[in-house]
């Protein structure tokens, strides 16, 4: 028996139209972590900074990492970082003009920022064994995505 492997959906017979979507997450950290971060004090730089830039690329790299995702022509990138308590959280905002949705994008660009944040900060929430318990990541998912017809 033959197997059929999908591959790319066809979306040439749909129209050209403004989407957006919107997704978030949220990266626990220790105080002393998030000191580290407001006061600007880690080793590897600008924490936040760096993080921005990372879910911006990641945002324009989805197809590349998601096997089944088109490559859209983006228009729009936004990413807003706010504090809950110790915890950092990441938002994703984008939008194109294009025949599929874009909350992939969305919600790949709000992994890679905390994945960065998390990356530059590790050395902060090791135990004594070598270990994070604390970190973790969580609550991601898409808020939004819309088509504007």
């Amino acid at each position: 028996m033959k197997k059929e492997i999908q591959g790319i959906v066809e979306i040439g017979s749909k129209p050209v139209i403004e989407r957006t979507a919107t997704a978030t997450g949220l990266l626990h950290l220790k105080s002393e972590t998030k000191q580290a971060i407001v006061n600007k004090a880690v080793k590897k730089g600008d924490v936040v900074e760096a993080s921005t830039i990372a879910a911006i690329q990641a945002v324009k790299e989805t197809p590349r990492i998601i096997p089944h995702c088109h490559p859209i022509p983006l228009e729009g990138c936004k990413v807003d970082w706010t504090w809950e308590g110790t915890s950092l959280r990441c938002t994703v905002h984008v939008s194109a003009h294009y025949k599929t949705g874009i909350e992939m994008e969305a919600i790949t660009g709000v992994s890679a920022g905390l994945l960065c944040v998390l990356d530059m900060i590790k050395s902060y929430e090791k135990d004594e064994d070598g270990q994070y318990p604390s970190a973790r990541i969580t609550d991601l998912q898409i808020l939004e995505k819309r088509k504007l017809q």
